[in-house]
């Protein structure tokens, strides 16, 4: 059986209250006897988990020079959405919002694009199989839950996958800082499929030829762009506020 291992106050306590089933044991770190550590550990003996307590370095052991905030739990993985149950799930869904990630490549920023996500309500996150980040323990410790409650999809071929997604009814919208149109001037009431493009580069340009619109976000202040977790949320929240709104 595969174990894999997962850190973070708000990560584990997520599992243990979603899916205790999977988590097969829980590192507390020695002398932490304050209120989160103690509601991760009585959740955890509540739903019959083991609990061990560790001393910090062994671990930093594990994590390496990532932030545990001493909680560690280990963990039978989410069996991933394939792309094939991905779709059939895409074609059940009425207006469904999605989100793309064209090649991100930074854990901290995909697991913050899902956590933003979750809390649109978005179905599913793409991300493509090659150099691209994986949903691994940085992802998932951002994401604070979040990859616990909405799928993240990998696709062999994004540019495929967006062809897919828009026959399914969700039309494409992709972010480009140099867009003309900005995201609030386009209707994203119905099916939609927000795509973000790679930290420095943005998208790819069979990717930009994929999409329905480019819009941009508004910008009054001097800097050129932002942070790809923080264009995705404003992009992800116009989404949320014209869903709303009834547009």
């Amino acid at each position: 059986m595969a174990i894999e291992r997962v850190y973070g106050l708000h990560t584990v306590r997520a599992l243990l209250k979603r899916a205790p089933q999977r988590v097969l044991r829980v590192y507390l770190q020695q002398g932490r006897a304050d209120e989160r550590a103690a509601e991760i550990e009585t959740l955890a003996r509540a739903a019959g988990r083991g609990v061990e307590r560790v001393d910090a370095k062994r671990l930093q052991g594990w994590v390496g020079d990532a932030a545990h905030q001493g909680v560690l739990a280990e963990i039978e993985p989410l069996a991933p959405l394939s792309e094939d149950a991905f779709y059939s799930r895409l074609g059940e869904t009425k207006d469904p919002l999605l989100l793309a990630l064209d090649g991100v490549q930074d854990p901290h920023n995909l697991g913050a694009c899902l956590r933003t996500a979750d809390a649109c309500g978005a179905l599913a996150v793409v991300v493509p199989r090659d150099r691209a980040a994986t949903l691994n323990a940085t992802a998932r410790k951002v994401a604070a839950g979040a990859a616990e409650t909405t799928p993240v999809v990998t696709v062999t071929n994004l540019s495929r996958s967006l062809k897919l997604i828009r026959e399914a009814g969700a039309w494409i919208v992709g972010a480009d800082a140099a867009a003309t149109q900005r995201a609030d001037e386009i209707d994203m009431t119905g099916g939609r499929c927000l795509v973000m493009g790679a930290e420095g580069t943005g998208l790819r340009e069979l990717t930009r030829r994929n999409c329905d619109w480019l819009v941009s976000l508004p910008s009054l202040g001097s800097v050129e762009s932002l942070n790809v977790s923080v264009a995705t949320g404003m992009l992800l929240y116009e989404a949320v506020r014209q869903r709303r709104a009834g547009r």
